[in-house]
């Protein structure tokens, strides 16, 4: 993956609905630095908010996640939640983690 690839990723990862704040702002670090520091602290941001099928269907399932993704999106994202899972997922599938997961695994790229 080339810098303008990743790059592509990260906005993508900020425009994501289902980004926590401190990978957002981590994020927008990088987009505005694009130097090693943020890229290294984009890294650990990632790593540290990695959320397994289970906690993401939970948060789907909550009263929580009825009010960030509202009652019907959240309704079908826990049925996608739990047919990921069944299937054998064993990470988040939401927007944020998708794009994360593949900045992660492309961070020699940052």
């Amino acid at each position: 993956m080339n810098k303008q690839e990743i790059l592509a990723k990260v906005n993508e990862l900020i425009a994501a609905p289902s980004v926590c704040a401190s990978v957002k702002a981590a994020a927008q670090a990088y987009v505005k630095a694009q130097d090693k520091p943020s890229a290294d602290s984009l890294v650990k941001a990632l790593a540290e908010n990695v959320n397994s099928i289970d906690e993401t269907i939970a948060l789907c399932e909550s009263d929580m996640g009825r009010q960030i993704f509202g009652a019907e999106t959240a309704s079908a994202m826990a049925k996608k939640g739990h047919e990921l899972k069944a299937a054998g997922e064993k990470y988040c599938f939401c927007p944020a983690f998708q794009a994360g997961s593949v900045i992660y695994k492309n961070r020699e790229a940052l």
